[in-house]
């Protein structure tokens, strides 16, 4: 039986006011080549589909395309929600999805039986026993219940998730005593402990559960998660693994290999995983440095560029003095590379002397980029925060001069 996991495309992406369309196109594309290519038996999307529960149009025509194509492949395809996915956008169309052998489970069932979903070879016969769990939501699993602490409340939650895996894998385990000798397979969409997170994650227990541990997973012979971008093994587990997200979604994932993850299994259980690669379709280059030295290290990232897809880039200065026009002056620094700046950063250091001469400047002297930027130097943000909202001020910037 071969598997193809992957999760986290988060269709209709805007990063830094720069649609991933073409990107997350490719990418489909190119999924489907390796589904071909490898005799893939059935696809597994752990969650995150789409970057929003109300994705753009041209996003969710994205989904049905790839679904559609799919479908001429023989391979089955399961999609589980996320916790960036709608649940009721991703029930829209599971019924009709159905009649070309598609499975969703945008969230837990009402009926368990639902979320465990036989496998099977492209012959028809049965090759595996999928329990088919998505992004759990505390409110999906417990009551709540005056004067429980925090604490009190994330161990509820961590018991609650353990005990949903363990009684969908008992049923999968009674449905192999009818079937026959089948490996068992789990998805998830969660943070596991020990997993490396990226900036663009965003938390999705907070307050309650930062961290389901990986000895609270039923001991399936394979274990697909999505929600973390980095592609990795769970505790040094060959069968508990993180797909990662297909495309960088942050400029802190600026040099990882993006992988799907082939998987063979046989009645006796875990084969092999073999990390496909996925190509780069958009580059992205992180530059650092004085503006004197600025001009050789942004000719020397432009150089991944081609001439449809310059390189989009995050630049941080490191002038000690303050540089009202620094904006201006990385730009022109670009001139003529193959590159667009889409981020340009002042490194910390030195920002109490830039306060003191933003004092004597007027609001009509300066850019809405440059008012967030002095504002956000008045907090304490940890760097992947700061990441965040520089990155969310510029797609709201971005929607509103596309309405101007």
């Amino acid at each position: 039986m071969r598997i193809l996991h992957t999760s986290d495309w988060h269709l209709g992406q805007h990063f830094m006011g720069k649609t991933r369309l073409d990107e997350h196109a490719a990418f489909l594309d190119w999924l489907v080549q390796q589904v071909e290519q490898h005799r893939v038996d059935a696809v597994l999307v752990a969650g995150d589909i789409f970057d929003t529960g109300t994705p753009p149009s041209y996003a969710r025509e994205l989904y049905h395309n790839f679904v559609v194509t799919m479908s001429r492949t023989g391979a089955s395809l399961v999609l589980l929600g996320g916790n960036h996915d709608s649940v009721a956008m991703l029930n829209e169309s599971r019924a009709l999805l159905q009649a070309l052998h598609v499975s969703v489970i945008p969230g837990r069932l009402a009926e368990p039986e639902q979320q465990l979903i036989t496998l099977h070879h492209s012959d028809g016969a049965p090759g595996a026993l999928l329990c088919a769990i998505p992004f759990l939501r505390p409110r999906d699993l417990l009551e709540s219940r005056a004067g429980d602490s925090a604490d009190d409340k994330g161990r509820a939650l961590q018991q609650a998730i353990a005990d949903h895996y363990q009684a969908l894998f008992e049923r999968a385990r009674a449905r192999r005593a009818e079937l026959g000798e089948l490996p068992i397979i789990a998805t998830g969409h969660l943070t596991t402990v020990g997993a490396s997170s990226s900036d663009s994650v965003r938390d999705i227990y907070i307050g309650t559960l930062e961290a389901f541990p990986a000895s609270a997973f039923p001991p399936a012979d394979y274990i697909a998660l999505g929600h973390i971008h980095r592609p990795q093994k769970v505790g040094g587990n060959e069968h508990i693994r993180y797909s990662g997200s297909p495309l960088a979604l942050g400029f802190d994932e600026t040099g990882q290999q993006k992988q799907v993850l082939l998987v063979e299994l046989n009645a006796f259980g875990l084969q092999t995983v073999t990390p496909l690669p996925v190509p780069v379709f958009q580059p992205l280059a992180r530059v650092k440095g004085s503006l004197q030295a600025l001009a050789a290290a942004l000719s020397e990232a432009a150089a991944a560029g081609t001439p449809t897809r310059p390189v989009w880039l995050e630049v941080t200065v490191t002038e000690e003095d303050y540089l009202s026009d620094l904006q201006p002056r990385v730009q022109a620094l670009c001139e003529g590379l193959n590159a667009e700046v889409l981020l340009v950063r002042r490194e910390r250091q030195g920002r109490s002397a830039a306060l003191l001469a933003e004092q004597k400047e007027t609001l009509s002297e300066l850019t809405p980029e440059q008012v967030f930027e002095r504002r956000l130097a008045m907090e304490e943000l940890a760097e992947g925060d700061e990441r965040e909202l520089d990155r969310l001020y510029a797609q709201v910037l971005a929607s509103l001069r596309e309405q101007a």
